[in-house]
């Protein structure tokens, strides 16, 4: 039998996918927080994580699977979990890069519930034996308004 390098040629495939304009922000809905303005309420985190994320190379097409977590501080508004859902199911046959995905993710989010504070990480599920963990931050009072994340974004 010959030996297995011999028996199997790459592929040189690439499977078809989306891009990042099928990512889709406005499904994103938010409810009222009413604790807001209060001690305790200005002091809360909200912590969201799903082992269920995917999106797929933008070399090869191939799923990458990963961990998101989302973690913030409203002030006004709180993100529905049911349009979370369906915004990050939105990035499954997106071909995009997590350093890209991470910091898309941060704006649009922000941009949606503008926060006090948010923090993504994306622990991405390893490949070759590489494992990746990129993540991105947010804070009103460093670095402005939400509106500021779209404007660096534009120009």
């Amino acid at each position: 039998m010959p030996p297995i390098r011999d028996q199997f040629q790459a592929q040189d495939r690439t499977l078809p996918f989306q891009g990042p304009e099928a990512i889709d922000a406005s499904c994103l809905a938010c409810f009222a927080y009413e604790y807001h303005d209060t001690p305790h309420g200005e002091a809360m985190e909200i912590v969201t994580t799903t082992s269920e994320f995917t999106s797929v190379c933008p070399f090869s097409g191939l799923p990458d699977f990963a961990t998101v977590t989302i973690r913030y501080v409203p002030d006004r508004h709180c993100i529905e979990l049911r349009s979370l859902k369906y915004y990050l199911l939105s990035y499954r046959n997106v071909g995009i890069w997590y350093e890209h995905l991470v910091n898309r993710m941060l704006e649009d989010l922000v941009f949606a519930c503008r926060p006090r504070r948010m923090r993504i990480e994306i622990v991405c599920a390893p490949r070759g034996g590489l494992a990746s963990t990129v993540a991105a931050a947010y804070d009103r009072d460093t670095m402005g308004p939400a509106e500021m994340l779209r404007e660096r974004t534009a120009t």
